[in-house]
């Protein structure tokens, strides 16, 4: 796997960054939507940046769209795929139930993911998940930052960002 590792440091603060951007769309209560996200704001980030399509009844996520650089990551291009295209079992239920929280909650979320699925157990994702809706109520994209570390995590680890 040819992967760009990084610090989790970096890590840190790319989240820090696309989460005050995200933050700063906000109107009072209502989520910022698609049409308000201006990708030239975070071009540094792009890479492995991806937006996420919630899919309602049942509810379910295909990703619109994937950074190049997630492309070594998953070692096939996983734009436009479902879940079960992209992960084993295990890791699709797990993203089910974190990207499930978001659309309910409708709050962000960060956590870590164990690359070992790929047979990369001593790398994992730092990511970053940022609910979306066009309407400002009803989450129907997430956009998500990845970024790969060289650290052991544990897969299904996460904790959600409470925005207020």
């Amino acid at each position: 796997m040819a992967a760009q590792i990084g610090s989790s440091a970096a890590a840190a603060r790319a989240h820090e960054e696309l989460y005050a951007y995200w933050a700063g769309l906000r109107t009072g209560p209502r989520l910022p939507g698609r049409g308000d996200i201006k990708p030239e704001d975070f071009k540094r980030l792009l890479p492995t940046v991806s937006l996420i399509d919630v899919r309602r009844d049942p509810l379910d996520f295909r990703l619109r769209l994937a950074g190049t650089g997630l492309y070594s990551v998953y070692g096939r291009e996983i734009t436009g795929r479902g879940l079960d295209d992209v992960y084993n079992s295990a890791a699709a239920d797990y993203w089910r139930v974190e990207l499930g929280k978001i659309v309910e909650e409708r709050r962000p979320a960060v956590g870590v993911h164990s690359l070992s699925w790929r047979g990369a157990s001593h790398m994992s994702i730092l990511w970053l998940r940022l609910p979306l809706a066009s309407n400002g109520v009803d989450v129907d994209m997430i956009l998500g930052y990845d970024a790969v570390v060289g650290i052991q995590g544990q897969t299904g680890s996460s904790s959600g960002i409470r925005a207020a």
